[in-house]
């Protein structure tokens, strides 16, 4: 909690910073007074005098002020004549209006800065990537996949998963994606808020391509249909037209080639499990003591295959499955030591963030596929300037379409942040 309080400051700090200078040069432009600079709220920690002006941080550090003299319009009146000269409120309406747009002017060309200097030096985004598409959503349906990549939606860039909701129209007609290093542009026609929900709504982590036997020896997953495959996760390989794969055993390091024939998710799982061969995050890496799963004499080394009759093909489903149901006994299936074995299960109900979970206390030994970063070739000095206006423009009027969208709900107000 410290440390996601320090990096708030950290990142406010030149926010403030800039805000108040862009009150304080413009105040200064016209000849006004300024009698405090302050980068925080309180006591002053620390303060020098310097142009008849006190620079100082005081101690709580959610924000800055700069106080300017003659700022109180109900004391207009007594400030004497030879002083109203640095007054702010004795200056013209154009003055005292650019004073205050000054601080969020000054942010606004900060903003074109971080822009333009990103640019310059090249940048380093996480790809805008689906998560777990499975058959009868909406999208799967439109023709996504789990692990496409969103680059652009209706022909405009997308460079993070905030711009979805905050498009400038509020129908999506086409996605791009990239989809196994082939890009694609699939046509949707949704909501922009419908097709945000859905996204946001889908499981975030992909799975890597490693499985497990009842030896408990880890298999990965090295080609497909005789092709060496790259970064592909479980989770799409699963969607894929496949023939055969090809298996490095981790501990002996031996390759093991058989046929699979499958053409869809439900296909590749039922065929995996015909072949006694589990995805790895459906075996228990460990088990609370004392738990709903350690009393039900659930352990390490176990691999999940049921709940109450119902085959599962990830640990997502089997939490999932748990908290749509509401009930107290709950019957697992579970590969114990080469046998599978019912055990009978009662959650332990928790209330977490204000929402109630039954829990078992089993942890997943799931691999996971960690988030890729896009890496852009610098755009030089004016291809640099010219994106970062166009940026900086695009950011200024997602704010507004953004808080637009707030009155009438046709956003979350989650998305206040």
């Amino acid at each position: 909690m410290l440390e996601k309080v320090l990096i708030f400051v950290v990142f406010l700090f030149p926010l403030v910073f800039f805000h108040e200078l862009g009150h304080f040069l413009f105040a200064r432009l016209f000849g006004v007074r300024v009698e405090v600079f302050s980068l925080g709220f309180g006591p002053k920690l620390l303060k020098f005098v310097r142009g008849g002006t006190e620079y100082c941080f005081s101690l709580i550090p959610l924000g800055g002020y700069v106080k300017m003299f003659g700022d109180d319009p109900m004391k207009k009146d007594s400030i004497p004549e030879e002083d109203r000269k640095y007054s702010f409120t004795h200056k013209g309406k154009w003055a005292r209006f650019w004073i205050v747009f000054g601080g969020p002017l000054a942010n606004f060309i900060f903003t074109y800065f971080i822009f333009f200097f990103l640019l310059m030096a090249g940048e380093k985004v996480p790809e805008v990537k689906l998560g777990v598409l499975e058959k009868g959503n909406t999208l799967f349906e439109k023709g996504l996949r789990t692990g496409d990549v969103v680059q652009k939606i209706n022909g405009q860039e997308i460079f993070s998963i905030t711009d979805i909701p905050m498009g400038t129209t509020d129908n999506i007609d086409r996605v791009s994606v990239s989809r196994n290093g082939i890009k694609k542009t699939i046509e949707v026609n949704m909501l922009r808020e419908k097709f945000f929900k859905s996204m946001i709504s889908l499981e975030p982590i992909l799975r890597q391509p490693t499985l497990k036997n009842p030896k408990n020896e880890t298999l990965l997953i090295s080609k497909i249909n005789g092709v060496q495959i790259n970064d592909l996760s479980l989770d799409e390989i699963s969607d894929l037209d496949i023939g055969s794969i090809t298996l490095n055993n981790e501990k002996t390091e031996k390759q093991i080639e058989f046929s699979i024939n499958s053409k869809n998710r439900d296909e590749f799982f039922n065929t995996l499990r015909a072949n006694k061969l589990y995805p790895i995050d459906l075996a228990v890496k460990s088990v609370n003591m004392d738990s709903a799963a350690d009393k039900a004499g659930i352990s390490g080394g176990d691999i999940l295959l049921a709940i109450n009759g119902k085959e599962i093909n990830s640990f997502f489903e089997l939490r999932n499955f748990l908290n749509a149901k509401e009930q107290e006994t709950y019957s697992i299936k579970v590969l114990k030591e080469g046998q599978e074995v019912e055990k009978s299960i009662v959650p332990e109900v928790q209330e977490i963030q204000g929402k109630k979970l039954r829990l078992i206390g089993v942890y997943s030994n799931g691999a996971w596929v960690t988030p890729k970063f896009v890496e852009t070739a610098s755009k030089g000095l004016i291809g640099s300037g010219v994106v970062a206006y166009e940026r900086t423009i695009d950011a200024i009027l997602k704010t507004f379409i953004g808080f637009k969208k707030l009155i009438p709900s046709e956003v979350s107000i989650k998305n206040i942040g």
